[in-house]
């Protein structure tokens, strides 16, 4: 049977609930609708999607909050497009730094957030070429790092697990695959996210902040990825391949 990509839409609005949901069944998704993140919660319980869409103002657990849950727990993976009100760019860049896929301002043509649902599930599922991992997986060793390319989460000296969001690993990927060369931001959105989405000039230096968290790398005096003035970023450190991962 052909996949169905299903779309939880989680918005406290009951009319834009129904119009979204409505629209994209039309359009061959299919849609469950929540008003809140206790709703959410409780669906996702039992349930796996392809895509959240959440909406950030609603009373409770706003979407940030429920953005920076779900990064943290089982549906880490699952791609999130953020809803707001507000055209404030603080909120974006809050939201992409919880975690968030993208990112649509109220009010928006159902089109519109149709493209950008489709250009997040394309990118979600199709690695570049140079990321496409052809083999079971591999550890790839760096600094105290190492990084589980079939799980796809990182493994400190101790052991201790790191769970990374799907921007997050498509962004380490790249820099491990060219280590100790300088890559510009035109070259990291193409190479981890390509051109489909409309994304702001400040994406892939929030993605990189978001990263070095990971990591724990200090962004005054970076270990890991340096910032080159004018030009972009550099992983500096060399990296190993240690075979196969478990």
């Amino acid at each position: 049977m052909e996949h169905v990509d299903h779309i939880l839409i989680v918005d406290d609005d009951r009319e834009i609930r129904e119009l979204v949901g409505n629209y994209l069944k039309k359009n061959g998704l299919r849609t469950t609708v929540v008003a809140d993140g206790r709703q959410m919660r409780s669906f996702l319980e039992a349930n796996t999607v392809d895509l959240i869409v959440l909406d950030i103002m609603m009373p409770g657990d706003d979407g940030l909050q429920l953005c920076r849950e779900l990064r943290l727990g089982k549906h880490k993976a699952t791609p999130v497009l953020m809803l707001t009100a507000r055209n404030d760019e603080t909120d974006r860049i809050i939201g992409l730094e919880m975690g968030a896929d993208d990112y649509l301002t109220k009010p928006f043509a159902a089109r519109e957030l149709l493209a950008r649902i489709n250009a997040v599930l394309r990118r979600t599922r199709m690695l570049p070429p140079n990321l496409v991992v052809t083999e079971s997986g591999r550890l790839l060793a760096f600094g105290r790092w190492q990084l589980d390319t079939s799980a796809r989460h990182l493994l400190d000296q101790d052991g201790t697990l790191v769970a990374l969001s799907g921007a997050e690993y498509r962004l380490l990927r790249v820099f491990l695959d060219h280590p100790q060369r300088v890559l510009s931001r035109d070259q990291l959105l193409n190479l981890t996210q390509g051109r489909e989405a409309d994304l702001f000039d400040r994406s892939i230096d929030l993605l990189v902040s978001r990263l070095r968290q990971r990591l724990l790398d200090d962004a005054r005096e970076p270990a890991y990825i340096k910032t080159v003035r004018s030009e972009g970023y550099v992983f500096s450190l060399p990296v190993e391949i240690l075979g196969a991962s478990a």
